[in-house]
């Protein structure tokens, strides 16, 4: 009964100089309402899901070896599916959200909304385009890119318009200091992705295309299973950025940090806490790129017979790369909060250590995931540094013998 007088109660009339128009007689009521209660939901049923998938993989391990691989396929099927349902309900209670509010539906949704649509489209074409060939894949890609490229730019400028305009009280030393700030960072990404990842392909395969379209997908839905939120955005969730670090794992720095870019504005777009440009770069777009970051040690040779070493130590880095963003931003853009530097400091150091739990979540799942020879078996398949050794080799072994 509590659901139907919550939702009767939802939208009404009232009066004015107009005549009657709806409105929102309880604003946030119901979909605040809806939003905890599928996210217990959805935490229950992933568990389930969880539990069930690791059971029955054991069982296929113990039972039919060789027919793991088929396993695998199946489950990740699933999982994807269970991600979708996810974002499909938690975003559709966002967007009524964003709705009743009325502040950032126009240049926050509409833009998040092509924005989505040219990214499925895109990958579809590219997809498509693969099936006839290299060259015709070489073209859809180009297009593929290029068309998400300008949605992505488009709803970066709207997002900064929409800073912008909020009103603060952040001095123009404070204002100087968030800009250099990102750029400061957006440098070490770059040197990172570059210098690091030097020996790592430029381009997107049909296969990193998709891998990062599904943990993407899967961090995203995790993203709605917190176990807490803070009143000025971040969350501590049920390992949300692992499939992410997985990713960076498996394709390498320069597409994780790109895979992590994509999904920090997605995160931007649903829990938004926009006051300046710069400080939305770095809460967002720089913050989650970093998570790319946890493919560092991958490549590491000294560490390959310690896979859980090589990706703790990368979801360290990477989270304490996000940490100082969310700590730059935290002290220049809200230091209108504590009134003095000092203060400023201590109060946004405190408050974005959540990072450090929610990462610790993450790596304890992460290690034991790969504690699994299989996991870690058919990750480094995709490792580029792998691939690269493994072609070498092959083509060793065809070369004729020297007389």
């Amino acid at each position: 009964m509590l659901q139907f007088s919550l939702l009767s109660a939802y939208t009404g009339t009232l009066p004015n100089a107009d005549g009657d128009v709806e409105s929102y007689l309880y604003p946030d009521v119901w979909t605040s309402f809806a939003k905890s209660g599928l996210s217990s939901v959805f935490l229950w049923c992933f568990v389930a899901l969880l539990g069930v998938l690791l059971i029955v993989g054991a069982f296929v391990m113990w039972k039919k070896r060789e027919t793991m691989k088929r396993y695998l396929a199946v489950a990740v099927s699933l999982a994807v599916g269970f991600a979708l349902a996810v974002i499909i309900t938690m975003f559709s209670l966002e967007i009524m959200e964003m709705r009743e509010e009325g502040v950032i539906y126009d240049l926050v949704l509409y833009p998040a909304v092509v924005l989505g649509a040219c990214v499925i489209l895109s990958a579809a074409g590219a997809y498509i385009s693969y099936l006839f060939g290299e060259k015709a894949f070489r073209i859809g890609k180009i297009v593929a890119l290029f068309v998400t490229g300008a949605a992505l730019i488009a709803m970066l400028i709207c997002l900064g318009v929409y800073g912008a305009g909020q009103d603060s009280d952040i001095t123009s030393l404070d204002n100087a200091l968030l800009y250099v700030s990102a750029v400061v960072l957006i440098g070490l990404l770059v040197f990172f992705a570059l210098f690091l990842g030097r020996k790592e392909p430029n381009d997107f395969d049909s296969k990193s295309i998709s891998y990062a379209a599904v943990c993407i997908a899967m961090s995203f839905a995790l993203s709605y299973i917190r176990i807490f939120k803070l009143p000025q955005g971040g969350s501590v969730t049920i390992a949300s950025l692992l499939p992410l670090m997985i990713y960076a794992y498996m394709f390498g720095v320069k597409k994780g940090v790109f895979a992590g870019m994509i999904y920090g504005i997605l995160q931007a777009v649903q829990d938004p806490w926009l006051i300046h440009p710069a400080q939305f770069l770095l809460d967002y777009p720089i913050a989650f790129a970093c998570i790319g970051l946890a493919g560092l040690f991958a490549n590491v040779r000294k560490l390959d017979k310690l896979p859980q070493i090589q990706f703790a130590l990368g979801a360290i880095v990477a989270s304490a790369m996000r940490f100082v963003s969310h700590v730059l931003s935290g002290v220049f853009a809200f230091a209108d909060l504590t009134g003095d530097p000092a203060g400023a400091w201590v109060y946004s150091l405190g408050y974005n250590s959540f990072v450090f739990v929610d990462i610790a979540i993450v790596i304890a799942v992460g290690v034991v995931i790969f504690c699994s020879p299989a996991v870690v078996k058919a990750v480094r398949r995709f490792r580029p540094i792998e691939k690269k050794q493994a072609d070498e080799t092959q083509n060793e072994g065809t070369m004729p013998e020297e007389k």
